[in-house]
């Protein structure tokens, strides 16, 4: 997500605290949300490619393989 997203993201809360989103506005603030959610998620799953659990017995695997396990 670029700068100007996220300055348009920051401007339209502002807006909305102070005097208030038009339908058009409250439009474009959900679209912008699910663009920037969708990138965090994607974010927080490619950090969790790189974790790594010790099990145990001492074997090192990776997290979303022992989260697996675990279900």
């Amino acid at each position: 997500m670029d700068k100007q997203m996220l300055a348009r993201i920051n401007a339209l809360a502002k807006k909305k605290k102070t005097v208030g989103l038009t339908a058009a506005e409250q439009e474009e603030q959900k679209k912008l949300y699910k663009l920037y959610l969708g990138e965090i998620r994607q974010q927080f799953s490619q950090t969790l490619d790189n974790v790594s659990v010790e099990e145990k017995d001492g074997t090192v695997v990776p997290f979303k393989e022992a989260y697996k396990k675990k279900k």
